[in-house]
């Protein structure tokens, strides 16, 4: 590792951080007021976990064009317009007066964000590889931070009966002010200067990708899916459950959320640490199996306690699960520069597409209780894909 840190290489990660926190904040500020959204609509549970599993739609569409989008005009100019947008799109939701435009609002906000994601992602990737260490964990980490300060913003203005449409329209002046200022950090020079994205062996980058090679982006992707089901789960259905299973004020019906991501902040900060030591897969390893049991102790014995801790169990699971995921997609040889991160990225929003339809559809049928069974099973999922975690050491002869 370099021991002097070049000055343009610290203000970037200041950058890349105020865009995570910016992305994680902006998006978690909006979740607490779901059960009133959820009412105002007059949605079933199926209807609303459809209604919200439109937005992922919006995602898979946008993520296919991020890499080529980057390739076209950087990664920081991709990630800092499209979270401005991305931002933007709370006021459709927030004055939402039928679930279509409610539905509409989520498909475009998740379109702009994975943009944001990946292209925020990709300009991470560039910074880490400027400091010679793992720090994408911690640009993740602020991410969480931002969830847990949008979980208690929202929380905050639903306990103060704020308009949801003026919560949303402050949100976009204050945020969007501080995108714009992020900018000036980021590095100007063309992302390919420093292979940041990407820069693996580049055995023939046009030719046709061997099965073995599609078999590990498949699994990173569904290991990445699985994790972020987990974290949808606690966005989309925390909130409700508590709200339905337990009496309480609509401040503490939104920690469930904010336990989750609380615990997920603290599993990301520390996540660097631990996958420098212990490597990437034995570190999800020990937080799927926290994840497992912790939210099944939760669905056995349920209680307002135990439903916070095991939503933190979930989070501190997956907290490296993405940032994993995304850093061996990264390091794949024989890809297009970004083309392993997005194809990984945009399979990990399958799980956020999948998880609210899947869960809502289950709790119609039973309780949602127990259709909040998924977790730990989709903690199962991820421990058995780990393998694809190992980095590739003799990489597969293209074709």
């Amino acid at each position: 590792m370099s021991a002097v840190i070049a000055p343009e290489a610290r203000r970037a990660r200041w950058g890349v951080i105020a865009l995570f926190w910016l992305n994680g904040v902006a998006w978690a500020s909006i979740l607490p007021r779901y059960p009133e959204i959820k009412e105002a609509l007059d949605l079933s549970d199926t209807y609303w976990g459809v209604s919200v599993a439109i937005g992922p739609i919006g995602g898979l569409v946008a993520g296919l064009f991020t890499a080529r989008l980057m390739r076209r005009f950087n990664s920081a100019v991709v990630a800092v317009w499209s979270l401005l947008i991305y931002i933007a799109m709370l006021n459709i939701i927030g004055n939402a007066p039928v679930a279509a435009v409610f539905s509409l609002g989520v498909f475009l906000m998740a379109a702009f964000d994975a943009l944001t994601d990946i292209s925020m992602n990709a300009h991470g990737l560039r910074v880490q590889k400027l400091y010679g260490r793992s720090i994408l964990n911690s640009f993740h980490g602020w991410w969480s931070i931002g969830a847990v300060c949008g979980g208690f913003l929202g929380s905050a203005a639903a306990q103060a009966q704020m308009p949801i449409w003026l919560q949303c329209l402050v949100a976009t002046v204050v945020f969007g002010v501080m995108a714009l200022g992020a900018k000036s950090l980021l590095l100007k020079t063309p992302d390919r200067q420093e292979g940041s994205v990407s820069e693996t062996v580049e055995v023939n980058p046009t030719s046709r990708i061997p099965r073995a090679l599609w078999l590990r982006i498949v699994a990173l992707g569904l290991l990445g899916a699985s994790a972020g089901l987990i974290e949808d789960t606690g966005a989309t259905w925390g909130a409700i459950y508590m709200d339905r299973a337990f009496t309480l004020s609509a401040f503490f019906a939104g920690m469930a959320f904010v336990a989750l991501q609380s615990a997920q902040m603290v599993g990301r900060f520390t996540g660097d640490a631990l996958v420098n030591r212990l490597g990437s897969r034995t570190a999800l390893m020990q937080g799927g199996a926290i994840a497992v049991t912790g939210m099944l102790v939760a669905l056995l014995f349920p209680t307002p306690v135990t439903t916070l801790i095991g939503f933190a169990c979930a989070g501190w699971g997956i907290a490296t699960a993405i940032p994993s995921a995304m850093g061996a997609a990264d390091e794949l040889p024989g890809m297009r520069s970004g083309s392993g991160l997005t194809i990984v990225t945009w399979m990990m929003r399958l799980g956020f597409f999948a998880g609210p339809p899947l869960i809502g559809a289950l709790a119609d049928a039973t309780a949602l209780r127990w259709a909040l069974l998924v977790v730990p099973g989709c903690a199962v999922v991820m421990l058995l894909l780990t393998p694809a975690l190992k980095p590739v050491t003799h990489p597969a002869r293209m074709r």
